[in-house]
């Protein structure tokens, strides 16, 4: 079955208006200087707006920020979810299909600097620690055990602790966020990204199987 995530994200398709703009250059500049060194005179000079303008669309860098959450993050777990809901296919075809399609809308993109920002700067910013934890983290945890639940109870994937599996999973991910925007570009031995994922799938698919399907997979 094709995976049905879009090839191309919804919010490189919308850049006419104002706030578009300023979030594209808040981004830009998050990923790069971090939350805390990230000034709104700055975001607005990128932009090429006055600062004035930008607070004609938000109050401060906290809304800035999770806008920018919003705009970049958001969109592609609703997408995945409504995947999910609809996918009829086996449970392994749809999990590759979600751990694809989330590395083509966010990790391969300048959005994953904000994986790797809140995973840094969480201890010295709760609120918005807390925020990105209920959009995001949470979503994107009930995400994973659906997939999981569904491929157990149609007998697609072994039985397993859905909970500890789904944090199992996720890490490998994460780690593979972190290295891109930290020693990524100084690593010598230039990991690759999709071959990273593709060796992950490999190795979470035929532990996840019955043993009837991994010896069918052999």
């Amino acid at each position: 079955m094709q995976c049905p995530f879009e090839t191309k994200p919804r919010w490189e398709r919308r850049k006419d208006a104002r706030p578009q703009e300023l979030l594209a250059a808040a981004l830009e500049l998050f990923v790069e200087r971090g939350f805390a060194a990230t000034r709104l005179e700055d975001v607005a000079r990128r932009a090429g707006v006055s600062k004035g303008t930008l607070y004609l669309y938000f109050t401060n860098k906290e809304e800035l920020f999770k806008a920018v959450v919003r705009e970049n993050i958001v969109p592609a777990l609703g997408e995945a979810e409504g995947i999910i809901s609809s996918f009829e296919g086996h449970s392994a075809d749809m999990l590759r299909c979600i751990i694809l399609g989330w590395w083509e809308r966010i990790g391969a993109t300048q959005a994953s600097g904000i994986v790797k920002l809140v995973m840094a700067e969480a201890g010295n910013f709760p609120e918005l620690a807390s925020f990105y934890h209920e959009e995001v983290i949470t979503r994107s945890s009930d995400m994973m055990s659906a997939m999981f639940r569904r491929g157990v109870e149609r007998g697609e994937f072994r039985p397993v602790n859905v909970d500890v599996m789904t944090q199992v999973l996720i890490a490998p991910m994460l780690m593979l966020i972190t290295w891109k925007h930290s020693v990524g570009p100084c690593n010598q031995g230039n990991l690759q990204p999709m071959a990273f994922i593709e060796s992950f799938l490999d190795m979470a698919l035929h532990g996840l199987l019955p043993t009837d399907a991994n010896q069918g997979a052999a």
